[in-house]
C-alpha cells in the first residue's frame, strides 16, 4: 500500500495567489493565468444549494509521472491517489476561512459515480479517498457534497514537486521538532529542535505519519494545517508583497503547481481575488471533522454522529452578507445585540419554539425580556414601535442579521406592550450595568422561520479542535 501524503492541502495557497495578484498589473496576471492547468470537472445528479460561501476542493495527487518519478517509479502508469481531502470554506462575506480536513481512512458511503473510462461505478461504502482514486475530482465532490449537503464551487489540485517550489519560492518553513526523526520512506530526517526547511524537507515533514506524534492520519492533519497556517502567515505578514523578485517567484511557482477547474477562469479568479484580498492568516482555522472508530475495522473512522452532520449544517448556515448602504442614503446605525430588548412571540403553532429562538439569541448576547405566543401567521416579521420611528430600524437590523438564509426588514406596527419578564426570571440588562432605553424589538416567528445564523461555523464542542496562528507548532 502506497503511503505518501499527496498534500492536496497546501493547494490552498491559489487562494492567496488570487488574493495577491489582484495587486498586479493585468499584463502580468494574464501571464501567470497561462500557467495554470486547468481539467473540466462534471458532477451529474442533483447538488446542493448556492448560499453566497466559497467552497474550494483541495486536494493533491501521488502521480509519479514527469517530475514525480522519483517518489516511486514502479508507481508510474498506476494513475494517481489522493491520501488528503481539504474543503476550504470561505465565508460570504470573505471575512472567515475554515479549513475542513477529511481522513483518508474515513468509511462513508460514496455515490453512483461516472468513472473516466466511460463506465460507472455503483453506490457502496468505501474508504473516503477511493472516490478520488476511481472518478477523480468528479466522484470526490459528489461524495462530499452527499455526506455534507454543501455546494462545492470549484476544485484545485497540486503535487509533490509543485509543492515544494512553494515552499522554496517562500524562502522555507520554520519547523519544530519535539524528538529526532528518521523516516526513510517520507524523505525526512533530521534532528530535535527548530528548524526552516524547504523542498525535500518541507515535503516530508508533512509526509511522515509513524515517525511523528501518534502515528495516526489524524495527528499528521493536524500537523498539516499548523504548517498550512505559517505558509499562509509567511505570504500574507512576512514581507513577501512587498518584495517583486520574491513576490514574483512565489506567484509563478504557486501558478505552475496546481490544475484547477475549468470554471476557475480568468473572470471568476479576478472575481474571487478582489473579493478576498483582505485575508489574511489569522481568519484561518483549521478543524477534522469528528470521527470515531469504524466497528468493522479499528484501523478505519468513521464520521461521528450527531457531531458531523451538526457541524456540517454550521456550515451550511454560514451565509451572513453585510449590506452596504443604498447610494445616497446615510449608513445604518450599528448596534450592538448586548443593546437591544427583545421580545420573541410564537405564530407558529408549534409547542416551545418561542422559548428555542429565545436561548439562540440570548446565546448570542440580545437581552430577551419576554417569550408568548401570537395567532398564526405565515410569515415572520420584526417590529418596531410608531414612537422609536428615528432609532427601530437600526436595533430591528441587529436582530435581523442574525437569521438565516434571508433577512427580514425591520417594519413599523403595532407592539403590544409586553412589561412582565417571562423569559427565565431575567432583567433587561446586565446587573450593575446601564439601564437599557432604546426601543424593544418584537421578533414573530412565522410558519415561514429561517432559523438563527450561527456565530461560527466551528461548535463549542470542536473548539478545542482547532488549529490556528496561535497553536503551538512545539507541541
Amino acid at each position: 500500500m502506497r503511503r505518501l501524503t499527496p498534500l492536496g492541502w497546501v493547494s490552498v495557497v491559489l487562494t492567496v495567489v488570487l488574493v495577491v495578484v489582484s495587486l498586479s498589473g493585468y499584463g502580468y496576471y494574464r501571464s501567470l493565468d497561462s500557467l495554470i492547468k486547468r481539467k473540466e470537472i462534471v458532477v451529474s445528479g442533483e447538488r446542493p444549494r448556492e448560499t453566497g460561501a466559497l467552497n474550494v476542493l483541495l486536494v493533491g495527487s501521488d502521480s509519479r509521472e514527469g517530475d514525480n518519478k522519483k517518489y516511486g517509479a514502479l508507481s508510474q502508469g498506476l494513475g494517481e491517489r489522493t491520501d488528503t481531502i481539504l474543503l476550504l470554506h470561505i465565508s460570504p462575506d470573505r471575512d472567515k476561512v475554515t479549513m475542513i480536513s477529511f481522513p483518508r481512512d474515513s468509511m462513508v458511503l460514496i455515490p453512483e459515480c461516472d468513472l473516466p473510462n466511460g463506465t460507472v461505478k455503483p453506490a457502496g461504502v468505501g474508504q473516503i479517498n477511493s472516490a478520488f482514486n476511481d472518478g477523480g475530482e468528479s466522484c470526490t465532490i459528489k461524495t462530499l457534497e452527499s455526506l455534507t449537503d454543501i455546494r462545492i464551487n470549484h476544485s484545485v489540485k497540486v503535487d509533490f514537486t509543485g509543492f515544494k517550489g512553494i515552499i522554496d519560492a517562500i524562502g522555507g518553513i520554520e519547523i519544530c521538532l519535539p524528538k529526532a526523526v528518521n523516516d526513510p520512506k517520507a524523505k525526512f530526517v533530521l534532528g530535535p529542535g527548530k528548524h526552516v526547511v524547504k523542498g525535500e524537507q518541507a515535503l516530508g515533514y508533512v509526509r511522515t505519519r509513524y515517525a511523528l506524534g501518534d502515528g495516526s492520519d489524524l495527528s499528521r492533519i493536524q500537523r498539516q494545517q499548523v504548517f498550512l497556517t505559517k505558509v499562509l502567515e509567511k505570504v500574507t505578514d512576512g514581507g513577501l508583497l512587498t518584495n517583486p523578485g520574491k513576490l514574483d517567484a512565489f506567484l509563478r511557482a504557486a501558478a505552475g503547481a496546481v490544475t484547477v477547474d475549468t470554471g476557475l477562469s480568468f473572470g471568476r479568479q479576478l472575481e474571487i481575488a478582489n473579493s478576498v484580498r483582505g485575508l489574511t492568516a489569522k481568519e484561518l482555522k483549521g478543524i477534522t471533522v469528528p470521527t470515531e472508530p469504524y466497528p468493522a475495522d479499528k484501523n478505519r473512522v468513521q464520521f461521528r454522529q450527531p457531531a458531523a452532520n451538526d457541524f456540517f449544517a454550521r456550515v451550511r448556515d454560514d451565509v451572513e452578507v453585510t449590506v452596504a448602504a443604498s447610494p445616497g442614503t446615510a449608513p445604518v446605525q450599528k448596534v450592538k445585540n448586548e443593546q437591544v430588548r427583545v421580545q420573541v412571540l410564537n405564530a407558529t403553532g408549534e409547542v416551545g419554539k418561542a422559548t428555542t429562538v429565545a436561548d439562540e439569541l440570548a446565546a448570542q448576547g440580545f437581552v430577551v425580556t419576554h417569550v408568548g405566543n401570537a395567532a398564526p401567521a405565515a410569515a415572520t416579521s420584526i417590529r418596531f414601535a410608531k414612537k422609536d420611528a428615528a432609532t427601530g430600524p437600526a436595533y430591528g437590523e441587529a436582530v435581523a442579521a442574525r437569521l438565516s438564509k434571508d433577512k427580514r426588514t425591520p417594519v413599523m406596527g403595532k407592539v403590544k406592550p409586553l412589561t412582565t419578564d417571562t423569559y427565565k426570571g431575567k432583567t433587561a440588562g446586565k446587573p450593575g450595568g446601564p439601564r437599557l432605553t432604546g426601543p424593544v424589538i418584537q421578533l414573530v416567528i412565522g410558519a415561514d422561520w429561517p432559523g438563527v445564523r450561527v456565530l461560527s461555523t466551528i461548535p463549542d464542542s470542536l473548539k478545542d479542535k482547532v488549529v490556528d496562528t496561535t497553536t503551538n507548532p512545539c507541541l
